[in-house]
């Protein structure tokens, strides 16, 4: 007897599609699975067995075999215990299979009966939301319990929220139908009431970080942030969540799709507040960039259409910091493998501090401090980030540390909902005028929505005879151009807006 349902395997953030085949029929007893599973998925005969015992329905004393197609694809993961369960049942008769047409389950199998989460509900929602459109219908899923918050959020499905294997049967042998699963609601997630994120009233002085600051929230644009300890780089850099615009629904969903395919839902709606990570500079290649046995997104990833912010940049294994440069220009990472390639997503902005130096005072100008670093120690040390990185970074902006004067006599700057008014206002132009924020713009795109007016025309020739830039370095000036020209309300750019993008190339 045969019987088969539809199920998921999660590969980097993307939901495989895998058919669960189940075969039973005479011959010793015997519970094989096939099909490249993992050892999670080979530990499923035991869950499975123990589940139906303790339902009263214990596996028959016949040659059993589970097929996971495609064969040629590694499974991993507790995912496919109910799957395989259901499969089991219908093949044996004691589930009637036209139930499981149509329809994608997933879950880990608890020795109580229960049904445990796993990793990855989102990207198996969207997949099972493709398969419905494609059959004309909607996408009908069987989910853990506390999955199906992250399932329903999809479009175009209709989920099913099970506790118990016991309650699966039940919904599909019609004993006990179980009502669709109602989304959540969409508002932030919790906890971002009772954890406010810092204010830019409270950063004294420093007009210059400041504007830069609010110059990247606007575009989408890496920022450097270089000085002596204590200027309020990391200070800064922690306020740059609370002056970014909330994720429209699209971006909302992309970004809960990762944290869901790495287990890092938070729960509640869509993720509509843009991701801040801060990894350590002790972070591994694979903890940053992803990878692993099994590839899990990374750091990277997780700040996708977010902040990644990188304090003691130098500090950073170099092979870490070279990895960063394919997604700072593609906005994805593609991790190769002998069995085939996995595409990450990480179109993240970088924001990163570094000090001048190892001891931190080199030019600071400060006789309390003086530079003890040897000038070799100095050129070893900036020569840990490479030209190319560097090249990269949209802005580059020095940060000094205030004067006794200055921090007693300096006034409060203005509040992050001020700033962030201006950086919606400005963001909301550039996706209106070409559809994706300035930092993406390139090629013909960049020419036809960064014109020139004339004084800007022969300000960027006195630029380039004097900075000698890269053209990367040269399309990311008038990328930050198009950008001041927008937060100043201009429909083109002109030489002032070039000078101060200018002006932010100097840290």
């Amino acid at each position: 007897m045969f019987a088969a349902v539809t199920s998921a395997t999660i590969q980097g953030v993307e939901a495989l599609e895998v058919r669960v085949e189940a075969f039973v029929s005479g011959g010793l007893p015997n519970f094989t699975i096939v099909g490249l599973p993992g050892a999670a998925v080979q530990e499923s005969r035991e869950r499975v067995r123990a589940n139906l015992k303790l339902l009263g329905l214990p596996l028959p004393p016949s040659r059993i075999l589970v097929n996971l197609a495609p064969a040629d694809v590694r499974k991993e993961g507790p995912a496919l215990d109910l799957p395989i369960a259901l499969a089991l049942l219908a093949a044996d008769r004691r589930l009637p299979a036209r139930a499981l047409e149509g329809l994608v389950a997933f879950g880990e199998l608890a020795l109580d009966g229960g049904l445990r989460p796993v990793r990855g509900a989102v990207a198996i929602a969207l997949m099972s939301a493709g398969l419905g459109a494609a059959a004309g219908s909607v996408g009908r899923i069987l989910a853990p319990a506390a999955n199906a918050d992250e399932a329903a959020l999809v479009p175009g499905t209709q989920v099913f929220a099970v506790a118990k294997l016991a309650a699966a049967l039940g919904h599909l042998t019609g004993r006990q139908v179980l009502p669709a699963h109602a989304p959540p609601s969409s508002a932030a997630v919790p906890g971002a009431a009772a954890d406010p994120l810092p204010d830019l009233a409270g950063v004294r002085g420093q007009a210059l970080p400041r504007r830069a600051l609010e110059v990247a929230a606007a575009g989408r644009h890496n920022l450097l942030l270089t000085g002596p300890p204590g200027a309020g780089k990391s200070m800064l850099a922690r306020r740059l969540p609370g002056i970014l615009a909330p994720l429209p629904d699209a971006e909302a969903l992309e970004v809960t799709r990762v944290h869901s395919s790495a287990g890092r839902f938070p729960g509640g709606g869509l993720m509509r507040t843009a991701p801040f990570r801060q990894p350590h500079h002790s972070g591994s290649e694979a903890g940053i960039i992803g990878g692993g046995a099994v590839v899990r997104p990374g750091e990277a990833s997780l700040a996708h259409l977010g902040v990644l912010f990188l304090d003691e940049l130098p500090e950073f294994s170099r092979s870490v910091l070279e990895a960063l440069r394919q997604p700072l220009e593609d906005g994805v990472i593609t991790i190769s493998r002998a069995s085939g390639s996995v595409r990450l997503p990480a179109r993240f902005q970088l924001v990163a501090a570094r000090n001048p130096c190892p001891c931190g005072y080199h030019g600071a100008d400060d006789d309390a401090h003086p530079c003890l670093c040897h000038p070799g120690e100095v050129s070893r040390y900036q020569r840990r980030l490479s030209g190319p990185l560097l090249d990269r970074l949209d802005l580059r902006v020095h940060v000094p540390r205030l004067s006794e004067a200055e921090l007693l006599s300096a006034t409060p700057g203005e509040a992050s909902e001020v700033v962030a008014s201006r950086v919606a206002a400005a963001r909301l132009l550039a996706l209106e005028r070409q559809g994706v924020p300035n930092a993406y713009l390139s090629g013909r795109a960049l020419s036809s929505h960064a014109l020139l007016e004339p004084t800007g025309e022969a300000v960027l020739g006195r630029i380039v005879r004097s900075r000698r830039p890269t053209a990367r370095g040269l399309d990311r000036l008038l990328r930050v151009a198009r950008t001041v020209a927008d937060l100043n309300g201009s429909a083109g750019v002109n030489g002032a807006h070039l000078l101060e993008a200018s002006s932010y190339r100097d840290g």
